[in-house]
């Protein structure tokens, strides 16, 4: 059996950062394994702009994003096969996959697994109606349109405002469809705020706030659709239905990390439905790094981007004996936040800073991002509006840690 270095899982731009970042410390010994047969992952299918603000310090395209870190692999001569799909990993590090060229199994001495996500499906919320075909997720429509030219339909409505789902709402829009509308079921939408202005609102399409789908109506091809209001709890309100005659339902209800890897490995599972890392993105595992959507949901590709070198830097400093000692602390999600990544920290070294990331349970304005020690506040910081489609970054220096024993908790608190 074959044995690798460094063994990274997926060649979107997370796999691609930790590559070029392992390689840049040293590490020669590197092979990437991407299912598709390209590298890139989804952001070949982005062709809006956007991208590469804080990478870059310029707006690019998803593809040529995702050129600019293709190009770096290739410069080092970094190996990579595509159409490889991983099978399983062993507790070992033994790395079973497939491709075109056959069947193989690798022992890799350290892993970094960047498989990204997936999007969830109609069945994921157990939508009423028939099945008929015109229901598709707002990922699948934009790679069909992007990357193959197919307009899946030219009357369209879209249950969810995520990203995905408001990006999709203007790129059909400007293929000629009609975009009949957007529900969301939440009392705010899940999108950032600039493609809610430039993706909804500079196109005139209705965003349906406490809204779902009631009903899905066709039998064989998609009909129609009603959507109702919903109440306090979530649940729909009687007399609130309207009906729209549509060929098309975009579902745009959420990502989900494809965590099934590390699942089945034996990693432990965080509240994010990736996997607990601590702050060097090391799972629980030894030796195998977790990062980008695969860990948890980004908003921003440049983030992944921050996160695969992080975690190519870390593998880098394990296979090279470089960690620092374990000596841990738990962060904990307080009150008004969803989760805190990373699930552990590591206080052997109290210098520098660590970096939290966290993601808000509802939107809330005029008040304070609580950082605490038990009974001790660390740090407090004024947010004036600060909402749950926006991942926040922080950066807590290790040095105002009152002890080694207790977790860090990061909470929301009512400004006084």
């Amino acid at each position: 059996m074959k044995t690798i270095d460094l063994v990274i899982i997926g060649g979107g731009s997370a796999g691609m950062a930790a590559a070029v970042s392992a390689y840049d410390q040293g590490i020669r010994d590197i092979l990437i394994l991407e299912r598709s047969d390209v590298l890139g992952g989804i952001l070949n299918q982005c062709i809006h702009n956007g991208f590469g603000l804080h990478e870059f310090k310029e707006e690019l395209t998803g593809p040529e994003f995702l050129f600019r870190f293709v190009d770096q692999v290739k410069e080092r001569k970094i190996p990579y096969e595509l159409q490889a799909t991983v099978l399983s990993i062993s507790p070992n590090k033994v790395v079973s996959y497939i491709s075109p060229k056959g069947s193989f199994e690798i022992q890799a001495k350290a892993l970094v697994v960047a498989t990204g996500c997936y999007e969830r499906s109609a069945g994921a919320i157990g939508m009423p109606g028939e099945r008929p075909a015109g229901v598709i997720s707002a990922g699948q429509a934009q790679l069909y349109l992007n990357q193959h030219g197919y307009l899946v339909g030219k009357k369209v409505f879209i249950l969810g405002s995520g990203d995905i789902g408001l990006i999709m709402a203007r790129r059909m829009t400007l293929e000629g469809a009609k975009v009949l509308g957007v529900a969301e079921l939440m009392p705010y939408s899940n999108g950032l705020e600039r493609n809610i202005q430039q993706c909804l609102k500079d196109f005139n399409i209705p965003l349906y706030l406490s809204h779902t789908v009631t009903n899905v109506i066709g039998k064989g091809k998609l009909e129609a659709i009603e959507i109702s209001q919903v109440d306090e709890h979530l649940q729909p309100v009687k007399g609130t239905e309207k009906r729209f005659d549509v060929d098309t339902l975009l579902l745009s209800i959420g990502l989900i990390p494809n965590n099934g890897l590390l699942d089945k490995m034996g990693a432990k599972k965080g509240k994010t439905r990736g996997s607990e890392v601590d702050d060097s993105l090391e799972t629980t595992i030894p030796g195998v790094f977790s990062c980008g959507n695969v860990l948890h949901v980004h908003d921003l590709v440049d983030y992944v981007v921050a996160e695969g070198k992080t975690a190519g830097i870390s593998a880098a400093k394990y296979l090279k004996g470089e960690e620092k000692g374990h000596k841990e602390i738990e962060t904990i999600a307080g009150p008004g936040i969803g989760y805190v990544v990373p699930s552990r920290v590591n206080v052997e070294d109290k210098e520098g800073s660590v970096e939290l990331k966290f993601r808000v349970s509802r939107p809330s304005k005029n008040v304070y991002v609580e950082y605490s020690q038990g009974d001790k506040v660390l740090m407090k910081v004024l947010k004036l509006a600060i909402i749950p489609s926006e991942m926040e970054i922080f950066k807590l220096p290790k040095k105002l840690l009152i002890n080694d024993q207790e977790p860090i908790k990061v909470s929301l608190v009512a400004k006084e």
